[in-house]
């Protein structure tokens, strides 16, 4: 669906998830102001090599806090990140569940309404529009991060959505599906180090200074 909203910021954090092969030819090609959001090279290679994987056991907390220029939060531990700004987490053997991390919400404004375009049993891929959502600040497509098949919508957003926006990491998830995340997916450690990226791209375009 189309955007509205400053494009420069929206826009490029949901843009949809893609190989690290494919990163510069799909932005050039479809979105070439986008690219000045998106990763160096460098960091989108170094992917997790497996992003099946549980993660390891460590005496790593629950969640670190995060802070760069005016934007601070704190992201969970223990799940996956994508590029495209969504978290992943396994929430029961082979089915996923997703979410926008509280950087989306923040470039989206407050969540107004959302809604999909597939239903359960139907076979998804990363990168796949499923369905669209509608913040103050901007009116995007919805994209899957998981290969596999849609289990199902979170139906206590039908009830609350505030709760996208409230509590992304919790009770606002998005959508379940059964399958495989996207490998371009990485830790919490690789999204803060994309974030910096990310944050900082955005001070330059406003002339503000990363120091």
């Amino acid at each position: 669906m189309p955007l509205r909203g400053n494009p420069n910021q929206a826009d490029s954090i949901l843009s949809a998830p893609h190989t690290p092969c494919q990163c510069a030819g799909l932005l050039a090609e479809s979105a070439p102001w986008a690219m000045m959001f998106h990763p160096s090279p460098a960091f989108c290679l170094a992917r997790r090599s497996d992003p099946t994987a549980a993660p390891p056991m460590s005496d790593e907390p629950a969640q670190i806090y995060y802070k760069r220029s005016r934007f601070s939060c704190k992201l969970p531990t223990g799940r996956l990140y994508t590029p495209s700004h969504f978290w992943a987490l396994e929430a029961s053997p082979g089915v996923w569940r997703v979410g926008f991390t509280k950087f989306a919400t923040r470039m989206l404004g407050d969540i107004v309404e959302q809604g999909f375009g597939i239903a359960p049993g139907d076979p998804v891929t990363p990168g796949q529009a499923i369905g669209w959502v509608e913040g103050f600040k901007a009116l995007t497509d919805l994209y899957c991060v998981i290969e596999g098949e849609f289990v199902g919508a979170n139906p206590a957003i039908s009830q609350d959505i505030t709760l996208t926006d409230s509590d992304p990491y919790g009770a606002g998830w998005l959508y379940e599906v059964r399958g495989t995340p996207d490998p371009g997916a990485t830790d919490v450690h690789g999204y803060a180090a994309m974030l910096d990226l990310t944050i900082d791209k955005m001070r330059e375009k406003t002339g503000e200074s990363n120091e």
